[in-house]
């Protein structure tokens, strides 16, 4: 069964969509007629977005911007989506550590696990009734090459991807005839532009040049694989080779090369 077509009543939703894939994603879906909830911190960023995708495309934007690590408001959200026409779920917002995770500060390593995890499968489970009762929906999931495989120096990161890398694949699997479909996100280094060197990040600075792909291409190929209700897409050369490690190579061997990279982006 084909994802509900966009109409007046139905709604897509994209977290994490200030930037990034979440930003492209929000666009992708525009250009193909879907009404909008977009979902991230940075309200300004949201609305000056929102503007331009509703005069480029002529949809509808709403935006909501909040916290989604923080329960109470993840909470409200969660309800309102219960009780939305919700066509199409991208759950995208996510973010990373890097080093040691004995030196880095608990309370933002909770805040990663809450974002990373706990809110894609809080919201999930808030959109996921309304479609089984509709017969139709889609639900794309941002996990990450790197659930494939331990990697230290990156350790809360990794298990958050793993976390959502199973999740997605295992309720694809439960779903299947339902109508409602399933896709797994597993991304490597996605940008959108280059910044200066000056405000490039460690991991920009580090990661040539030749494994990166562009958000629009990654959102296009991603949407194009949740209608086929295809399991996972994994753009990009890094992605794909992460893929194929993780899933073949003893961990005992990966996990000390892997690890030695990511400690560099630790800055160690």
């Amino acid at each position: 069964m084909p994802l509900p077509l966009p109409s007046a009543e139905n709604r897509a939703v994209v977290t994490g969509a200030s930037q990034g894939i979440g930003e492209a994603l929000a666009a992708e879906l525009a250009a193909r007629g879907y009404n909008l909830i977009t979902v991230a911190r940075r309200k300004d960023v949201l609305e000056r977005n929102a503007e331009k995708l509703s005069r480029r495309f002529g949809v509808t934007v709403e935006v909501r911007a909040m916290d989604l690590a923080d329960r109470g408001e993840r909470a409200e959200l969660a309800d309102e989506f219960a009780r939305r026409d919700i066509a199409i779920l991208c759950n995208n917002a996510g973010i990373a550590t890097f080093g040691p995770v004995s030196k880095l500060d608990p309370a933002y390593e909770r805040f990663v696990v809450e974002l990373n995890a706990v809110a894609v499968h809080d919201l999930t489970l808030a959109v996921l009734p309304g479609m089984l009762d509709r017969g139709s929906g889609g639900i794309l999931i941002t996990g990450s090459a790197a659930g494939n495989m331990p990697i230290p120096h990156n350790a809360t990161y990794a298990a958050t991807k793993a976390f959502t890398n199973s999740f997605s694949e295992s309720l694809r699997g439960e779903l299947k005839d339902t109508g409602v479909h399933v896709t797994l996100l597993a991304p490597g280094p996605v940008r959108t532009d280059m910044p200066p060197i000056e405000d490039q990040s460690v991991v920009e600075r580090l990661v040539p040049d030749f494994l990166w792909v562009s958000g629009e291409y990654t959102a296009r190929l991603s949407l194009d694989a949740l209608s086929r209700n295809k399991m996972r897409v994994v753009p990009g050369p890094l992605s794909k080779a992460m893929s194929v490690a993780g899933g073949y190579s003893p961990r005992a061997v990966v996990a000390p090369i892997v690890g030695s990279f990511y400690k560099k982006l630790g800055g160690e």
